[in-house]
């Protein structure tokens, strides 16, 4: 049986005062955890860290396909890009949301967008400047620049001490069904150094011209502009740092 203790002169029952120690135990051992989870969000936010203007695509759109080949040794270079830490796409918000904007409409059409790249740190250039000079490097010719000589590259524009990715407001892109989950065929690669990847080509069939057409037409409509070599490159028209190019990691 419990029997009653005296606290401060008053008979007060044990069995009373056992229950406000668990009670306290409870409240303490809450806050302790509430405070454990306090710092795990804090630490998860502080890896995600971003300089102000720029997000996380997939924040933004989270139906977005990624497929960052610069994360990979699937790119013409053959190995990890200097610079991409994670497979993640990052741009300015501006450019998110006017990519959002192209998602929502080709959405409604049924499919669904996957992206290659996107921000790319001046690091990453860097590298490939480095690798256009090493000409014994061609292990990726026969996928992606078949019909060149690599020691052209830099000269024809394919390969340049600055990008337009780099100032956080350009994408390279293209579509899945989403009924199929297959990509639209447009007639090349991503990536691939030719005639046949240019806008207006008529080294692809008509189907081909089709599929990029309907991406073009959401990227303009959101605010992008075109760029005439390469189906899968847009830019967005008023992008918010013209003159600016950034260097931080995508991680």
């Amino acid at each position: 049986m419990w029997k009653s203790v005296r606290i401060n002169n008053k008979s007060v029952s044990a069995l009373t005062l056992f229950s406000v120690v668990l009670v306290v135990m409870a409240l303490v051992t809450s806050c302790a955890s509430n405070s454990e989870v306090s710092k795990s969000n804090e630490s998860d936010s502080e890896q995600g860290n971003l300089p102000d203007g720029f997000v996380y695509v997939t924040d933004v759109i989270p139906t977005a396909q990624l497929e960052i080949r610069y994360f990979s040794e699937d790119n013409f270079v053959g190995a990890v890009i200097d610079g991409y830490e994670a497979p993640k796409a990052i741009l300015t918000v501006e450019a998110a949301e006017a990519l959002k904007k192209a998602a929502d409409i080709l959405e409604e059409q049924g499919y669904y967008i996957k992206i290659f790249d996107a921000y790319r740190p001046q690091r990453a250039v860097d590298h490939f400047v480095r690798w256009s000079k090493d000409l014994d490097d061609t292990k990726m010719k026969e996928k992606y620049y078949p019909d060149l000589d690599k020691s052209v590259l830099f000269e024809l524009g394919y390969i340049a001490e600055k990008s337009g990715h780099s100032r956080g407001s350009t994408v390279d892109l293209t579509l899945v069904e989403i009924s199929s989950g297959k990509e639209l065929d447009m007639g090349s690669g991503f990536d691939f150094f030719g005639d046949i990847s240019n806008h207006g080509t008529h080294l692809i069939t008509p189907e081909q011209e089709k599929n990029r057409n309907i991406l073009r037409d959401a990227m303009v409509e959101a605010g992008f502009k075109v760029y005439p070599e390469e189906w899968w490159h847009y830019t967005l028209e008023n992008e918010p740092y013209p003159d600016t190019y950034f260097d931080f990691p995508v991680k």
